[in-house]
C-alpha cells in the first residue's frame, strides 16, 4: 500500500489543459460538467434501486429496462468525468460531494410501487435534461465544441429514456383489472 501523502491535484481546481481552452472558460465548463457528473450518479443509484426492487407482472421487462438505464447513466458519468479531467479539472467524487453538486435529490431508501418509482425517475430525468441542455449551450457559447457534442449525446439518451418511461406510465396494460384487486 502506498504511503504517499502528496496531493497532486486539489478538488475544485482547474489547471492549464492540453486542449488549449482558456482556463477561465475551462473552469466554467468543469463546474457545469461536475454538476452533470453528480446528477448522473444520483440517477444511477435511483435506477439501480428500482431495478433491484421492481415486482409485478411487468417485472422482467422493467427489471431489464431499469438495469440498462442504470448502466447508461454510469457510462455517461464516466465520459463526463474523463472530459472534466481532460479540461484540467478534478471530477467530483464521493457520496457527500456528489450530493452537494447534484441538481437532483435521491428519492430515499424507501421502496415504492413501480408506478411511483417510475414517476420519480421521470421527474429526475426532466430536471437533469434541463441542466444538461443549459450546459450544452454554455459549452457552445464558450467555444468548447467537443464538450457540447459529448453533452448532446448524453442529452439524446436522457430524452429517449424519459420518453420510454412516459410509455411505461401510460394506462394501457395487459394486466386484468381483477388481478390488481
Amino acid at each position: 500500500m502506498s504511503t504517499q501523502k502528496t496531493v497532486r491535484r486539489e478538488a475544485g481546481t482547474v489547471e492549464e489543459n492540453a486542449l488549449r481552452l482558456d482556463r477561465g472558460k475551462a473552469e466554467q465548463i468543469v463546474e457545469a460538467l461536475n454538476t452533470d457528473l453528480a446528477a448522473s450518479y444520483v440517477l444511477y443509484h435511483q435506477l439501480r434501486k428500482h431495478h433491484w426492487n421492481v415486482e409485478g407482472a411487468e417485472f422482467n421487462d422493467l427489471h431489464e429496462f431499469l438495469g440498462d438505464r442504470a448502466e447508461e447513466a454510469e457510462d455517461a458519468a464516466d465520459d463526463i468525468a474523463e472530459r472534466v479531467q481532460a479540461l484540467g479539472g478534478v471530477p467530483v467524487s464521493g457520496p457527500a460531494a456528489l450530493g452537494e453538486h447534484a441538481p437532483v435529490d435521491f428519492e430515499g431508501e424507501d421502496v415504492y410501487d413501480i408506478r411511483t418509482s417510475l414517476e420519480n425517475d421521470r421527474e429526475m430525468y426532466g430536471d437533469i435534461i434541463e441542466s444538461v441542455r443549459d450546459h450544452v449551450a454554455l459549452a457552445e457559447d464558450l467555444g468548447d465544441y467537443a464538450t457540447s457534442e459529448l453533452l448532446r449525446d448524453v442529452l439524446e439518451e436522457l430524452e429517449d429514456d424519459a420518453h420510454d418511461i412516459d410509455h411505461y406510465l401510460e394506462d394501457d396494460t395487459l394486466v386484468l383489472e381483477s388481478a390488481t384487486n
